[in-house]
């Protein structure tokens, strides 16, 4: 039998997309591109959101 995965919440801040690699523009000594990783601020890299954190919209909202 197959084992399913827990659905997580997704961020709404970056919709699972939590950290991204930008470009300094130009290359270092070695020829690589100069980079930097940016982290969603609201889920801190991780993509997802607490159940806590859920459970505070939901309720927010009736």
């Amino acid at each position: 039998m197959p084992q399913h995965a827990q659905n997580q919440p997704v961020c709404r801040h970056c919709d699972g997309f939590a950290s991204a690699k930008v470009t300094l523009g130009g290359r270092d000594r070695n020829g690589y591109l100069r980079t930097i990783t940016a982290h969603c601020p609201a889920c801190h890299g991780t993509g997802t959101r607490s159940t806590r954190q859920a459970s505070v919209l939901v309720n927010v909202g009736r």
